[in-house]
């Protein structure tokens, strides 16, 4: 820890990609982080034959949507390739184990901090938390919510005036909880897709650090329900189609950041001072 001086208890809850990995490097050095639990999960999916055919069309005509994720993760890997040893970790197959609910009420965790991981279930819900359970999203919520990627999806309805991220307070439902705080990202330039992607996800995580710091300094952030701000639409992966992916790329190559939609009203959700 170098810059924040605070007594709280923090455990992460979070998948093994290497931008989560970054994230917990990053949250680690700022804030007492007593223990991890790594999600792992098993790839079990069945591939039909028409899937196998997009998949190839994918590789063949729309390469530029897996080299840019592919090329964030190797810079993030890169950059931090392991977690600090002497903080005690779990690994599960699902984050809503039980044995999850136990490691973490051993440590006495007073904030737990997720991101990337499955949904949590109703029963992960039972700990006893003097601060809570936070969440990361990346997205714009509540306009955009759900998977695989929303910025991708922004681009796919071509509205890139979306793309941003939340940081709300996790209950039951898919990025519904109440909103501690969210921002549009900003680009100066016209990034390339990989770059994009860079840059939404390290704004992801400094936003993350920035709304943990204010939690750990004990302001009171009950958090605003997504309803009083606006009407969105959750998306989902079994929706992400070779349709909306050509959708994605020509509408990325169109775009000027410069350029907002004047019919479209956006509210952002701001730190409490």
């Amino acid at each position: 820890m170098d810059s924040i001086t605070q007594t709280n208890r923090l455990v992460l809850w979070i998948n093994k990609e290497p931008s989560q990995v970054a994230l917990a490097c990053k949250i680690i050095n700022k804030f007492d982080v007593i223990g991890i639990v790594f999600e792992s999960r098993p790839h079990k999916r069945k591939i039909s034959f028409k899937k196998i055919i997009e998949k190839i069309i994918e590789k063949l005509t729309l390469k530029e949507l897996d080299i840019a994720w592919q090329d964030m993760q190797y810079d993030y890997e890169n950059q931090f390739p392991s977690i600090p040893n002497d903080i005690p970790y779990l690994e599960v197959e699902n984050i809503n184990q039980q044995e999850v609910i136990q490691f973490t009420k051993n440590l006495k965790a007073d904030l737990i901090i997720v991101s990337g991981t499955s949904l949590i279930k109703k029963h992960m819900f039972q700990l006893e938390l003097s601060k809570g359970m936070m969440n990361l999203h990346t997205g714009l919520s509540p306009y955009i919510k759900g998977g695989p990627n929303c910025t991708n999806w922004c681009f796919a309805i071509n509205k890139p005036e979306l793309i941003g991220n939340t940081v709300m307070w996790l209950d039951e439902g898919i990025d519904s909880g109440k909103i501690i705080r969210t921002e549009k990202t900003v680009f100066n330039h016209k990034p390339t897709f990989s770059e994009l992607h860079q840059i939404v996800m390290e704004h992801a995580h400094q936003l993350y650090i920035r709304s943990i710091g204010s939690i750990v300094e004990n302001k009171k952030i009950p958090g605003i329900d997504q309803n009083d701000i606006g009407i969105g639409i959750t998306y989902y992966t079994k929706n992400w189609t070779l349709n909306q992916k050509r959708k994605a790329l020509n509408n990325f190559k169109k775009w000027q950041p410069t350029i907002v939609d004047p019919k479209l009203t956006i509210k952002t959700i701001p730190l409490p001072n």
